[in-house]
C-alpha cells in the first residue's frame, strides 16, 4: 500500500494501545514511528522529523507534558495528547502548553485517525488550529481554541465544557454534516456515557448563547435527517 508521506510519531507506554493505533494509522497510509518512553520519544522526534505527534501524558522517564513543552520550543507541528486525565483543568493545561487536540482514554482508534487527518490538512494550509482566534460576521462570534474562550459580540458566552467541545468540533470541520453519534465520538470521546439525544439539549443551549435568534440559527445549522453542521463563514 502506497504511503502518503505523512510521518506520525506515536508515543505511549502501553504496547496494546500502540499496536492498535499503529495498525489503524498504517491502514490509512501513514508512516508510523513508535516510542514507549519520554527519552526515546525526544530522540525519535529529532531523528524522524514527524509531521504530527500522538503523545500520551503518563510516560516513563519524561512526562508527556515535558515532551510537549520541549517540542513547542522548536516546532509548531500538530500534537494530539492521549490522557486518562478527564478533569477540565488537566485538559486546559494540555492546551496551554501547546497541544492541538486531545483524546481521553478509552477512545476509538477510528476517531483518532479522523483527528490526525484533520490536523494535518489544516497544518498543510498554514493554519495551526489552536493558535488562532477565529471570528465570523465582523466578530459577532469569536472562538479562541487556545484560550478556550467563546465571545458573542465581544462578551464571554460562558460555554460549558461540553458546549465548547461541540462548537470546536463543528468549526474544525466547517460545512461537514455530523450525525449525533459522530458528534459524541469526536467531541466527547468513545467512552461518553450520554445518549445521542443529549446532543440536542447541548445544541439548544449552545444556540441560546451564540445565536441572535435561536429559532433561526446562522451558526449551528440543523441538517434534516442527519444531524448538525456549522454554517458560519470565517473571516
Amino acid at each position: 500500500m502506497k504511503a502518503n508521506n505523512h510521518k506520525i510519531l506515536l508515543v505511549d507506554d502501553e504496547p496494546k494501545i500502540v499496536n492498535a493505533i499503529k495498525a489503524y494509522l498504517e491502514n490509512s497510509n501513514y508512516i508510523v514511528s513508535t516510542a514507549f518512553d519520554g527519552e526515546q520519544a525526544l530522540k525519535l522526534f529529532d531523528e524522524v522529523s514527524p509531521d504530527l505527534v500522538v503523545l500520551d501524558l503518563m510516560l516513563p522517564k519524561i512526562t508527556g507534558e515535558e515532551i510537549c513543552q520541549t517540542i513547542r520550543k522548536k516546532s509548531r507541528i500538530p500534537i494530539i495528547m492521549l490522557t486518562a486525565k478527564i478533569q477540565e483543568n488537566d485538559i486546559i493545561n494540555g492546551f496551554n502548553i501547546g497541544a492541538d487536540d486531545y483524546l481521553t482514554k478509552p477512545f476509538s482508534p477510528r476517531e483518532l485517525v479522523v483527528r490526525v487527518g484533520s490536523l494535518l490538512r489544516r497544518s498543510s494550509e498554514g493554519v495551526s488550529p489552536l493558535f488562532n482566534v477565529m471570528s465570523w460576521n465582523n466578530k459577532d462570534l469569536e472562538v479562541d481554541l487556545n484560550e478556550i474562550v467563546v465571545k458573542k459580540n465581544g462578551i464571554d458566552a460562558k460555554l460549558t465544557p461540553n458546549e465548547f467541545k461541540l462548537l470546536s468540533t463543528l468549526i474544525k470541520y466547517p460545512k461537514k454534516s455530523f450525525t449525533r453519534e459522530e458528534l459524541i465520538e469526536i467531541a466527547f470521546g468513545y467512552g461518553y456515557d450520554g445518549y445521542e439525544r443529549t446532543i440536542d439539549s447541548h445544541i439548544k443551549n449552545l444556540r441560546n448563547k451564540i445565536e441572535d435568534d435561536s429559532a433561526s440559527p446562522k451558526y449551528i445549522m440543523t441538517v434534516r435527517g442527519i444531524g448538525y453542521k456549522f454554517g458560519g463563514e470565517g473571516e
